[in-house]
């Protein structure tokens, strides 16, 4: 326990955190290239058309694997920005900033998907369903985050009334995921379950958990690469980045 405390107190450390971050993006966006490319591949020619959707359910694998990250980004955005706030630590608050925007760019992509999904299902672009309208909610608030981190000048300062920001606006996300299950809605309910059967054809589950983790992957190298450039600007003039080259990799 003592050995993992002691390496993320190093970690902290800016020039650390810089050689971390440098050395494992690249892995991250490598593995996300394979996982995610075998998962397009296995989405678009193994699985068989849907019954009654046809090929148009295929979107499902980027609706699904968006929608799920749109969550969990602000969810760690939360939780990097509550340990900043409670312990000062600098290198949350670059991680807590650089999630917005990616966590926003997912947001962006599940409103999209699931508004080309719905028009042949639903027979609408848009509707003010239960899911949908907390959806765009959660994007206000990532675009809330990422607008008060730039409106003030002070990094610290911004990053600190941003990460509360944050952490008020993580009781949307149980109302996000229950939802379908509170109110009368357009949108389906749970149909992929991580514990217990899930409803839809196990055909279709293979490529959507590969998209899943190829997901997670991807955002794990931008949020490596993000943090990477914030933290160099923060620490820009400071002697450890002139002795330094950039692409050091510890």
């Amino acid at each position: 326990m003592n050995v993992v405390v002691r390496w993320f107190h190093q970690l902290a450390s800016p020039p650390i955190f810089d050689r971390f971050t440098a050395r494992w993006a690249p892995w991250c966006y490598a593995l996300a290239a394979l996982v995610l490319g075998a998962g397009i591949w296995q989405a678009l020619f193994a699985v068989p058309a849907d019954y009654q959707q046809g090929d148009s359910f295929r979107i499902l694998y980027i609706h699904v694997p968006s929608a799920w990250m749109s969550l969990f980004v602000f969810g760690l955005m939360a939780v990097y920005a509550a340990i900043a706030l409670i312990w000062r630590i600098k290198v949350c608050e670059i991680l807590a900033m650089a999630c917005a925007p990616i966590g926003a760019a997912f947001t962006v992509i599940t409103l999209l998907t699931g508004s080309i999904w719905g028009k042949p299902m639903w027979g609408a672009w848009w509707d003010w369903d239960p899911r949908l309208t907390t959806e765009l909610i959660l994007l206000f608030l990532y675009l809330g985050v990422i607008g008060l981190y730039h409106a003030i000048d002070d990094r610290r300062q911004a990053a600190r009334a941003a990460g509360l920001l944050a952490i008020v606006g993580v009781v949307l996300l149980p109302v996000i995921r229950y939802s379908v299950v509170w109110w009368n809605s357009l949108h389906q309910g749970q149909s992929i379950r991580l514990f217990g059967p899930s409803t839809i054809d196990a055909s279709m589950l293979l490529p959507l958990w590969l998209m899943v983790i190829g997901t997670k992957f991807w955002f794990a190298g931008s949020l490596l690469t993000r943090a990477r450039a914030d933290n160099l600007r923060r620490e820009a003039g400071k002697a450890w980045i002139v002795r330094e080259p950039q692409d050091t990799a510890a």
